[in-house]
């Protein structure tokens, strides 16, 4: 039987405020934001893995605090964690994309599609974008649209800001809007 490890992550990026982060024995697997309660880590489990021990531990999910935290205060400017990303193939694709937008910048959604070789595709790299679950780790929050301007992100359009800024990028229009381009 799989075991899904959980832990609590806290940085004043975020006003403090809790996120909780998980992995298996493969490596991280979710990660919440700010906003998200500690129910809906546990729903997002009990999804993907129905069978899975949940066990709370701080000190197995340690190296990934320690990064995450290293990130947040602006010394590290990528992760060399273990992950274990459970997707479509596309999402994957969509995923393996986002890790390679370098720290301080920024690609359109049609920047992924076409780097994926699905230039059709724009809308559908955007669910894949919102469903990345390890957000910062990989960078959705990189992805911006055609017209620069910060568009739809789970984490909220303030959350997005913030780690752009973090990452010294400033090439977008923090005014978006319904009707944006990919």
């Amino acid at each position: 039987m799989e075991t899904v490890y959980w832990a609590e992550l806290r940085h004043s990026l975020f006003q403090n405020q809790t996120m909780y982060i998980a992995a298996t024995e493969k490596g991280l697997c979710k990660m919440t934001w700010p906003t998200d309660s500690m129910e809906v880590l546990m729903s997002w489990i009990h999804r993907r893995f129905p069978q899975a021990d949940i066990v709370e531990s701080s000190e197995r999910l340690a190296p990934y605090v320690a990064q995450l935290n290293e990130y947040m205060n602006g010394t590290r400017q990528s992760f060399n964690l273990p992950l274990d990303l459970r997707g479509t193939e596309f999402q994957k694709k969509v995923w393996q994309a986002l890790q390679q937008i370098p720290f301080g910048e920024a690609r359109s959604y049609s920047d992924i599609a076409h780097g994926i070789d699905r230039p059709q595709a724009v809308r559908a790299v955007g669910t894949a974008n919102g469903a990345n679950p390890v957000p910062m780790i990989v960078p959705c929050h990189r992805v911006i649209g055609k017209n620069n301007t910060l568009t739809g992100f789970a984490g909220g359009l303030k959350v997005k800001e913030a780690l752009l800024n973090l990452e010294g990028y400033h090439g977008y229009t923090a005014a978006g809007h319904a009707r944006f381009q990919f």
